[in-house]
């Protein structure tokens, strides 16, 4: 059995957001007590999230349209630690980029040019741009010597009717095509992971990584020294994780339960 976690001893909490905060357009349950929560005790928090297709401030007006007021600097996206990783890599670079404004105002702010014809990168992300077309063109690219990167490694994504092809999927038919292996910067990329550490101010062993999958979520979060929450209100059940060789800390049914829990340990 996972073993018990005091939050209240947490100083620092990294949150994904499809099936954690809410599913399609609706908050989940538990949820609004949480954040509420996190200010009334002065908690520092970090919504982490692999979608690549909203920017932040996107994000900040779909939480509101739900009624949760979270400030912009709250959020960071796999879009935004794709555009810091080429702007490490290869400052001034130019990239043709499949994928949502999130991800294409990301890399432009980062100083990353639009380059359809000889770009150094090829990037990809969610979106309804992905076509035929613009695969094409990405094989086309990538095979003329431009390196493949994904926004992140996620092969589906929730909505409110079921499931989507996420980037992981949409990236899988261009490496099939060229040969080639792309390198995603989303969790469970590291760096993603130490940039939301940084962005909070904590150390690893006083965070806590709070998510639905055990492939993406969990394993960032273990591997970057974190506790982890497992929460059963996205893609996972209780019986999920028998089939990993890794364990969350906890295991609970939504973010609202951290709050129980806390209230527990007082």
């Amino acid at each position: 059995m996972p073993n018990k976690l005091n939050f209240n001893n947490i100083k620092g909490f990294l949150c994904d957001m499809d099936g954690v905060i809410y599913h399609g357009k609706e908050i989940l349950p538990g949820v609004a007590e949480f954040i509420q929560w996190l200010h009334a005790e002065d908690k520092k928090y970090l919504f982490l999230t692999n979608n690549s297709s909203f920017t932040p401030r996107e994000l900040r007006q779909k939480l509101l349209r739900m009624g949760l007021d979270v400030t912009e600097d709250h959020f960071y996206t796999s879009a935004l630690a794709t555009a810091e990783f080429l702007k490490r890599q290869n400052p001034g670079c130019s990239a043709y980029v499949i994928g949502e404004a999130g991800l294409s105002n990301a890399l432009y702010d980062a100083g990353i040019t639009m380059n359809e014809v000889d770009p150094d990168y090829v990037v990809v992300g969610e979106g309804k741009t992905y076509s035929l077309d613009t695969l094409n063109k990405a094989v086309d690219l990538v095979m003329k010597g431009a390196k493949l990167i994904g926004a992140n490694p996620d092969v589906c994504g929730p909505v409110e009717n079921g499931i989507v092809p996420a980037c992981g999927a949409l990236v899988a038919p261009i490496e099939i095509a060229t040969g080639t292996k792309a390198y995603f910067c989303g969790k469970p990329n590291p760096l993603m992971m130490r940039t939301g550490l940084r962005l909070l101010g904590c150390h690893s062993a006083e965070a806590v990584m709070v998510g639905d999958r055990m492939d993406t979520d969990v394993i960032s979060g273990l591997e970057s020294g974190m506790s982890t929450v497992l929460v059963l209100s996205g893609v996972s059940t209780v019986e999920t994780p028998k089939t990993f060789a890794y364990r969350p800390t906890v295991i609970l049914n939504g973010v609202g339960d951290i709050v129980k829990e806390a209230q527990k340990s007082k």
